[in-house]
């Protein structure tokens, strides 16, 4: 079971992990053992998660979500496939937590006058300075 917040939950049987070789540095290890992982999750047809949370999961996920709603997480980084499974299974959670959160609504705000002042003002100036700067000819 993998607790995302007081609200979420996601059961371990929603959840389908595949063990690939993993690439790089390892001697052996890489040559002969399965150790990075390959964390898949139907977050479409999942009913751990609220609408809201899926449509912006899928917008956080990007090309890690296919056109199915399947959202592939691979880790490969540790040597061994505990830890990679670790690692796929937390960067899962922080995905969904960042899902979670709701985005806060922009307030219109309006520059003061003090502000619109002061840029009016810095126009003038730098208009003054660069019509000063032209030659005689020019006017």
């Amino acid at each position: 079971m993998l607790r995302i917040n007081a609200n979420i939950t996601i059961d371990d049987a929603e959840l389908e992990e595949t063990f690939i070789r993993a690439g790089g540095p390892g001697g052996q290890n890489v040559n002969k053992l399965n150790t990075a992982v390959q964390l898949r999750f139907d977050a479409r047809q999942t009913a751990s998660l609220p609408e809201d949370v899926k449509q912006r999961l899928k917008r956080l996920a990007g090309s890690r979500m296919s056109s199915e709603g399947v959202l592939t997480i691979t880790a490969r980084e540790h040597r061994s496939q505990q830890r990679n499974r670790e690692e796929a299974r937390q960067r899962l959670v922080e995905l969904i937590r960042r899902a979670a959160t709701r985005p806060r609504r922009r307030r219109k705000t309006k520059p003061s006058a003090g502000a619109v002042q002061r840029r009016l003002d810095a126009k003038r100036r730098q208009s003054e300075r660069k019509r000063q700067r032209r030659s005689a000819n020019e006017l």
